[in-house]
């Protein structure tokens, strides 16, 4: 007799115990998913946010009219080249891997080229450390393009000698822009000046990282 009562009460007291957690468990359970929304409407938040941006950064690239890649770099991969710049050191699109670059050819002699340059300048500094103005002179010698820059440029200005590198870029018409994308992949080409110094021209650049 006293075992069954022993039982009975165990058994009370065991079902007592649930009902006394079940609001605690109910709080637990409620808080986790609170928790998973409160997690996925954030993840959706940051989601689109991204989106947009990269959409108003297409948007911007797009306000700067590009043309379609010449047929020599339609499969969107530049023709790398080394190129020195005024005091030897050689450059390379592969060794810009990670930033952005607007790959510019140009001239001293070139009126549209010159007309633009002062907004190149102005990309180069807004744009800091976090992409490449590389500016391919296709002038006969250093000397022209040392005398247009007399104080120094923020751009980074190389020369190509030979002026074949425009040419296996599909083009030998000045001044024309490329931009490269941070993985190595021509993204826009531009014929023609354009207004670098526009924050387009900057959305559109940070757009390629």
């Amino acid at each position: 007799m006293a075992k069954n009562l022993s039982t009975q009460s165990d058994s009370a007291g065991t079902q007592s115990s649930l009902r006394a957690g079940t609001p605690k468990n109910k709080r637990l359970a409620g808080a986790i998913i609170v928790a998973l929304f409160t997690g996925w409407v954030t993840a959706r938040f940051f989601v689109s946010a991204h989106d947009t941006i990269a959409a108003t950064r297409e948007n911007a690239c797009r306000a700067l009219e590009p043309s379609p890649l010449p047929q020599a770099v339609a499969n969107g991969l530049p023709a790398d080249f080394k190129l020195p710049d005024a005091t030897g050191k050689m450059w390379s699109l592969a060794d810009l891997k990670g930033r952005p670059v607007l790959l510019n050819f140009w001239a001293t002699w070139c009126p549209p080229c010159v007309e633009e340059m002062p907004a190149l300048e102005t990309l180069a500094e807004q744009l800091g450390n976090d992409a490449v103005v590389l500016a391919v002179s296709v002038d006969d010698d250093w000397d022209a393009v040392r005398r247009f820059f007399p104080k120094g440029t923020p751009i980074s200005v190389v020369w190509d000698e030979s002026k074949t590198v425009p040419k296996s870029f599909g083009t030998d018409k000045y001044p024309e822009s490329f931009l490269v994308d941070a993985s190595g992949k021509l993204r826009h080409y531009f014929v023609n000046k354009r207004k670098w110094d526009s924050g387009e021209a900057r959305d559109c650049i940070l757009g390629a990282r």
